[in-house]
């Protein structure tokens, strides 16, 4: 049984690529590439004639057999556009079928945009939550926002340049203006890290077209945030605030001390009690 070898590559710039990875490209039988045409770029600039396949989102159920089946008699290595295969591509599948088909699976290390972008954000980096590529409607994008709102640890994704505007403007509505980095055609010619509030973030970028692969680094919930309290924990605050003896008047300045609503709304539940 062959090994099924996950080759990191290039972002960018082709000297990301390590004298192992080069290696092991050179060495197998069989490459399972996300886009052939791409990758035939990375093979021909280094000499390596090792036969591709393609592996992507739309042929993954079907070739999971064959390249199974190739490594009943050889070593394969897969690789995605750039960066490291199985990170928000079909490579996941793959890596999936061969560990419960007893393959071993070996990592080469290498580029992954994720990582760099966070390293070069100046944001913390003990812990963070990657969220994917953001959602192509607003309405889900937002759902996916709000359910990260309330966490404190630094938050990655990917966007594309025709939406970024758009998910700035949905990241200002849902965390309000916090820090972010904007990071863009890392590795490459263009580099550009921008770093700063929401709304410089959303200023700077609109006044030129966006171009190039966008990773986004924000800042997590920051500890002096208060979390806002729904209706019904409000209500309940209050009752029991007023079934102990507070004046309705003290129980709602109390309760939108704590809640972070407005003590005219407060008191206005409070009268209704």
């Amino acid at each position: 049984m062959g090994i099924l070898y996950i080759v990191a590559t290039p972002i960018g710039n082709l000297e990301d690529l390590s004298p192992r990875a080069l290696r092991i490209l050179r060495d197998v039988s069989l490459i399972a590439a996300e886009d052939t045409r791409h990758t035939a770029k990375l093979l021909t600039h280094f000499d390596i004639h090792t036969p591709s396949t393609s592996y992507y989102e739309h042929n993954k159920l079907s070739k999971l057999d064959s390249i199974l089946d190739q490594l009943t008699r050889g070593d394969v290595a897969l690789v995605s556009d750039g960066g490291f295969p199985g990170i928000s591509d079909p490579g996941y599948e793959l890596i999936r079928a061969a560990i419960a088909h007893g393959v071993a699976v070996s990592p080469i290390p290498g580029a992954s945009a994720l990582l760099v972008a966070l390293v070069a954000s100046g944001l913390p980096t003990d812990s963070f939550v990657y969220l994917g590529f953001l959602p192509r409607k607003s309405s889900d994008r937002s759902r996916l926002l709000e359910e990260n709102k309330g966490d404190a640890r630094t938050l990655i994704c990917f966007e594309t340049p025709h939406r970024l505007i758009e998910s700035l403007e949905d990241m200002q509505k849902v965390f309000g203006d916090r820090q972010i980095a904007v990071c863009r055609e890392m590795t490459k010619l263009y580099e550009e890290i921008f770093r700063g509030l929401i709304s410089a973030a959303i200023t700077h970028f609109s006044q030129s077209e966006v171009r190039g692969e966008i990773t986004l680094v924000i800042a997590g919930r920051s500890p002096e945030a208060q979390e806002t309290w729904s209706e019904d924990r409000v209500r309940s605050a209050l009752q029991q605030l007023i079934n102990d003896g507070t004046e309705r008047k003290e129980a709602a300045k109390d309760v939108a001390a704590q809640s972070g609503w407005e003590r005219r709304a407060v008191y206005k539940i409070a009268t209704e009690l």
